[in-house]
Parts: structure tokens; C-alpha cells; sequence
């Protein structure tokens, strides 16, 4: 049976994971060109999506090894019971994977480039600079894998549960037996 804890405490950190990066999304830097006496230069808003970015990759991290520490990551410990419980287990665990490697990538990757800015200066008479920032629905594409990856792994812990619970009947082979005779 699964556990209705483990299952409510992954859903609050993936929820804490997905308003973290929709708020990330919400507040990523803005950069505007300043004119000095002789200069353009860019001047950054605060850097508040990093923090909140990182904040969603740790949240997001915790959920998926609460649900690896708990299913033993399919690989360790007893073997599961066959049937169709045992094969949806293996599909929603490699799913699970692959969502989560994407929506870290996501998390990760916007949290450094929204961290990055520039430090051009030009003159007056040239160009003026170009004043980098984060596209627009990196942090957002990252709460939609959240999402992905939230579901799939509670249903992989649920099919994992099931697939669990009881033992594998012992083999009964009418083979020859390597034993002393009697």
C-alpha cells in the first residue's frame, strides 16, 4: 500500500517547486540603457528569479529522492511481483527521469543565465549596448515539466506499491535435487 504521507508531502514540495518558478517567471531581470556624460551601460533590475529559481530546483530535487528513497529506486531491494503493475512502474520511473532531468535542466539553466549581466560600455556615438536577459517562458517551461514530473512520480510510486505488495511465490521445479541420499 502506498503511503498516503510520503505521497501528500511530495505533492506540497512539487507545489512549493511549481510557485517558486511560475514567481520566478514572474520576476526574471529587466535591463535598461542608462546615458551617461560620455556613455550607454545597462543597469539590471534585482536578481530575485535566481533566488527563486534555485529555490524551485531544491524543492523539486527533494520530491524526486523522497520518492527514489522510498521505492529504492526500482533497483535495490526485492523484486516485484509480475504483472501489469510491475510494467506501468518501469515506464512512469523512466518517464519520471526524463521529466525531472528536463525541468532541472529548465530551473538551472534560467537561474544562471537571469544571474548573467553584462557589463558593456559604449560611447555616445556608437551602438548602444546589447543589454542581455533571459527569454521569455524558460522559468515557465520548467513549472510545466514540475508538473509533468509531479504527477508521473506519484504514479510511479503508486504502480511501484502495488507491484510490491505480497511476495513471488517460490518455484516449484520437479528438478533433480543435489543433496545426500538418505
Amino acid at each position: 500500500m502506498a503511503s498516503t504521507l510520503l505521497l501528500v508531502l511530495v505533492f506540497v514540495f512539487d507545489l512549493i517547486a511549481f510557485g517558486l518558478a511560475v514567481a520566478a517567471e514572474q520576476r526574471r531581470a529587466t535591463a535598461t540603457i542608462n546615458r551617461d556624460a560620455e556613455y550607454n551601460y545597462c543597469v539590471y533590475e534585482s536578481d530575485v528569479a535566481t533566488g527563486l529559481g534555485v529555490g524551485s530546483f531544491f524543492f523539486l530535487l527533494a520530491s524526486q529522492l523522497l520518492i527514489m528513497f522510498a521505492s529504492r529506486c526500482l533497483c535495490c531491494g526485492r523484486a516485484l511481483r509480475p504483472g501489469k503493475p510491475r510494467s506501468w512502474a518501469i515506464v512512469l520511473f523512466i518517464t519520471c527521469w526524463v521529466t525531472f532531468f528536463i525541468a532541472e535542466v529548465c530551473l538551472l539553466a534560467a537561474s544562471v543565465r537571469n544571474a548573467y549581466h553584462t557589463k558593456y560600455r559604449t560611447y555616445l556615438a556608437q551602438h548602444p549596448p546589447s543589454c542581455e536577459v533571459l527569454r521569455k517562458g524558460v522559468f515557465g517551461a520548467g513549472a510545466a515539466f514540475i508538473v509533468f514530473t509531479g504527477i508521473v512520480s506519484e504514479l510511479f510510486y503508486v504502480s511501484y506499491s502495488k507491484a510490491d505488495e505480497g511476495s513471488i511465490p517460490p518455484r516449484m521445479d520437479g528438478g533433480i535435487r543435489m543433496n545426500a541420499f538418505r
